[in-house]
């Protein structure tokens, strides 16, 4: 036992010297390169360039805007081609229509979508498979197919030039459903809503209390990516609204014309864009804190 246990040794009464054990370079966090901070630069710098020379346009007249080469250093016009914005056009009530339009959609896809990832997802009822793949098919078909028979649908309730012909089609979406149900899938076990049912609680009341609140990450992505969707919607506001229109619209009416003004026109898309960021910068939030939350409670 004891040879066992003293180390090996060269010679008599030496201990050979022992190797420091290898560590494995799998799970050890490396060192980035000089190379790889300058492709993050590179990404980062192009991917906000657009919205800088969005800026810097919407800034300068259209004199500076024309020259070669062109002007990279905002101006002191930006609030003066704001004004003739609004002038232009009647932006206000565009970005307000939009602002009820893509509102009202992101909180009927959230809701509607998460309860009926649900129900595919964690109810056992007869046909759930077929539903979901029919569901699943809808969004196949091209947006462009239904828009005439949509028009005249729209034309015989008499909601052609009213917000609710935006809002009402697009209160639900295949890809909501989809997405919710292969997110409650995973997220929900089964357990958590056997404890509701033997607590008493209704359907619904396992929905409200405990699925809703276990779909926020989700929900926070789907709101985000249905959101910007029915803000940059512009087929459909052109065709169905004439004089109510959404902000794309609005924007569309800016560049037309004979010649482009493109400080009005980058203007108007910077004010359109604001928005947008913001609403990223909330949901960005709520989406960390949901997964972190979802850390530390696993």
């Amino acid at each position: 036992m004891t040879a066992l246990a003293n180390p090996p040794s060269t010679r008599a009464g030496t201990p050979a010297p022992q190797r420091p054990p290898r560590r494995r370079s799998f799970g050890y966090p490396r060192r980035a390169s000089v190379w790889t901070y300058a492709a993050l630069i590179a990404v980062v710098a192009g991917s906000i360039f657009p919205l800088y020379w969005s800026f810097v346009v919407s800034s300068q007249t259209s004199e500076a805007v024309a020259q070669v080469p062109p002007v990279l250093i905002p101006g002191g016009h930006l609030f003066d081609n704001i004004a003739r914005v609004f002038d232009s056009t009647d932006f206000a009530k565009a970005l307000l229509n939009s602002f009820i339009v893509s509102g009202s959609i992101t909180l009927s896809v959230v809701f509607f979508s998460t309860l009926a990832g649900f129900a595919f997802a964690k109810l056992r009822f007869r046909g759930r498979k077929v539903l979901l793949v029919l569901a699943i098919a809808t969004s196949m078909v091209p947006q462009q197919l239904g828009i005439i028979p949509l028009y005249m649908l729209m034309s015989e309730i008499g909601w052609t030039d009213r917000l609710a012909a935006v809002i009402v089609p697009g209160l639900v979406t295949a890809f909501g459903v989809f997405f919710m149900t292969q997110y409650l899938g995973r997220a929900v076990p089964d357990e958590l809503l056997e404890a509701g049912r033997m607590d008493g609680c209704s359907t619904f009341g396992l929905y409200w209390h405990v699925v809703l609140p276990a779909a926020r990450p989700a929900a926070a992505v789907l709101g985000l990516f249905t959101f910007m969707q029915a803000w940059n919607d512009f087929f459909w506001p052109l065709v169905v609204l004439q004089n109510n229109a959404t902000v794309q619209v609005a924007l569309s009416s800016l560049a037309s014309g004979y010649t482009t003004d493109y400080t009005l026109t980058l203007t108007g898309t910077l004010l359109a864009t604001l928005p947008i960021l913001v609403i990223f910068m909330v949901l960005g939030r709520q989406i960390v804190g949901g997964i972190m939350q979802g850390a530390i409670k696993g």
